[in-house]
């Protein structure tokens, strides 16, 4: 069952973030359009994604790696590269949680309120965009480390 659960936990990995990143582009991409509508448009698709994808990813992803660590005798708490990757996972979940979150859903409301022709402050929204993109700069590359620590398993 080991090998299962690896397989199950690096597919989920592989998901979610190809998931994150491609938010990160497309919203990118988007906001180089300066067109409301498609921006508007990219964060719902954005918001969707992360309730089909991401979220579900950690669930698969915590899960799988937990039970396929059990079943390897590998103790979660005292194998580093498995602690300190739980640790990066968790840090990501949190500012996801707590900053990217609720940032696109300000920036999905300011859009779509935009777009259907009410007031839209660009300056605002640069500012709201810039602060998500770093946030979600941190939330991609905690787990992109840990993953580098799972691959590599160093010594911790």
């Amino acid at each position: 069952m080991y090998h299962v659960y690896k397989l199950i936990h690096i597919l989920a990995v592989v998901l979610f973030l190809g998931n994150i990143i491609t938010g990160l582009f497309w919203k990118m991409h988007a906001d180089g359009s300066k067109d409301l509508r498609i921006i508007a448009h990219t964060l719902a698709g954005i918001i969707r994604s992360d309730r089909w994808f991401t979220i579900p990813g950690v669930i698969v992803i915590t899960t799988a790696g937990i039970l396929g660590a059990i079943q390897g005798g590998l103790p979660l708490l005292r194998t580093g590269w498995i602690l300190w990757s739980l640790i990066l996972f968790t840090l990501s979940g949190l500012a996801f949680a707590f900053f990217v979150a609720p940032l696109q859903r300000v920036l999905a409301d300011m859009t779509r309120i935009g777009a259907n022709g009410g007031e839209f402050d660009w300056d605002r929204y640069r500012a709201k965009s810039r602060a998500w993109e770093w946030w979600g700069l941190f939330a991609t590359l905690a787990p992109l480390i840990a993953v580098g620590l799972m691959v590599l398993k160093p010594n911790l």
